[in-house]
């Protein structure tokens, strides 16, 4: 059965940040995710993972100016520097957390830019990005989101992300398959997931309409999970929905066992 992971910037939300780890370790979660760490120093974190018996299994590079709107820069021809910077300071948090894998969010479409380039600029920072990180011994992640959350968002599809995978040729570099994203870009789960799960190295999930939690909208997820047990994978699946409403009372969803 998949393994779940927490993800800490939506569930437990009725708790502080840095109290939603015990809350997830309470919950019976053995892994967490969050978007960023770099609002706290490392060592707080990584005590407050030790302290409650879990592990950081993803965070994503610096994304830029989120606040402003921005969704990661991997993809903007004039924030090279900027990204590769991001790089090694997403390793050292890695690194002190214990976090076996990155995900780079490529960005939104600047205006004015050609897609050919923004391509072009994508797939030479993630060579950049996936060298560093293989010499620090880590994965790389990227990651298709849907356009009706986030306009003009570069990446959208799993056939996209699989072609750039090829075109950067690390080995350390894989797809981060959300469940969410990919049903409302291009459906057939099962099939894709199928399809490219050699290329897949980490998953997370919400149900739609609304992004709650499995068994809130129109996702077979017991049968999904069935399928992508039976396919083999082994790694994470990161919760990455907004509680219905409390987080607690909505975990019925997990499988036993």
């Amino acid at each position: 059965m998949p393994k779940f992971a927490a993800n800490l910037s939506l569930l437990f939300n009725e708790h502080t940040f840095l109290d939603r780890f015990a809350a997830a370790a309470g919950a019976g979660f053995k892994g967490v995710e969050y978007l960023f760490p770099y609002a706290w120093p490392a060592s707080q974190l990584a005590e407050t993972l030790q302290a409650n018996g879990l592990v950081q299994v993803l965070h994503n590079l610096p994304p830029g100016e989120w606040d402003a709107g921005e969704r990661g820069i991997a993809c903007h021809p004039d924030r090279v520097g900027e990204f590769q910077e991001g790089v090694g300071r997403g390793i050292a948090y890695a690194q002190a957390l214990g976090c076996p894998q990155l995900n780079c969010l490529a960005g939104i479409l600047p205006d004015g830019v050609d897609p050919a380039r923004a391509q072009a600029t994508l797939i030479d920072n993630l060579r950049f990005a996936a060298g560093a990180l293989k010499a620090a011994g880590l994965r790389l992640l990227i990651e298709p989101i849907n356009t009706f959350d986030i306009p003009g968002f570069f990446l959208t599809r799993t056939e996209q992300a699989a072609q750039i995978v090829a075109a950067v040729g690390a080995d350390n570099l894989f797809i981060q398959y959300d469940i969410y994203h990919a049903q409302r870009m291009e459906g057939e789960l099962a099939n894709t997931l199928s399809r490219y799960l050699p290329m897949i190295g980490h998953m997370q999930l919400a149900d739609t309409p609304g992004r709650h939690e499995p068994g809130t909208g129109e996702i077979n997820f017991p049968f999904l999970f069935r399928h992508i047990d039976a396919l083999g994978y082994v790694g994470w699946i990161g919760c990455e929905y907004t509680p219905l409403a409390d987080t607690l009372s909505g975990l019925g969803w997990r499988p036993a066992g």
